[in-house]
């Protein structure tokens, strides 16, 4: 369809320190600053939330979800790295995947959504 939205260009948000955040993300999450950065086809949830939710802190703006393969094994290797996730049973449901909650340096909160069926060898 010519003139249509077709999925998310880019994610643009105020740093403190935006090399320190930028290396952060790469280091830990694969996720870099460069011209593009490169991701596999799938959905995307756009969803703007009330104004007063408490499914993220409350001086926050915005919470970023990104989709992610092998939750476990990558929840595994944030904890070596001292990142500490949180899960709740209430967050995960067959029909929508596993979700873990972590912060970057800036207190922003990064939801880590595995879709069902992408968990490979850690899947249950």
């Amino acid at each position: 369809m010519s003139g249509a939205v077709t999925g998310i260009g880019g994610i643009f948000f105020r740093a403190e320190d935006p090399a320190a955040l930028a290396g952060w993300y790469s280091a830990h999450l694969g996720v870099t600053v460069e011209d593009f950065w490169p991701q596999e086809a799938g959905n995307a949830v756009f969803a703007p939330f009330k104004a007063r939710t408490d499914y993220w802190a409350p001086e926050k703006q915005w919470m970023l979800n990104l989709r992610v393969r092998g939750l476990d094994a990558l929840l595994a290797r944030l904890a070596a790295a001292g990142i500490v996730a949180e899960r709740r049973a209430e967050w995960d449901a067959p029909e929508t995947g596993r979700f873990a909650r972590i912060h970057d340096p800036e207190g922003n909160a990064i939801e880590l959504w595995e879709p069902p069926g992408e968990g490979g060898a850690d899947e249950a």
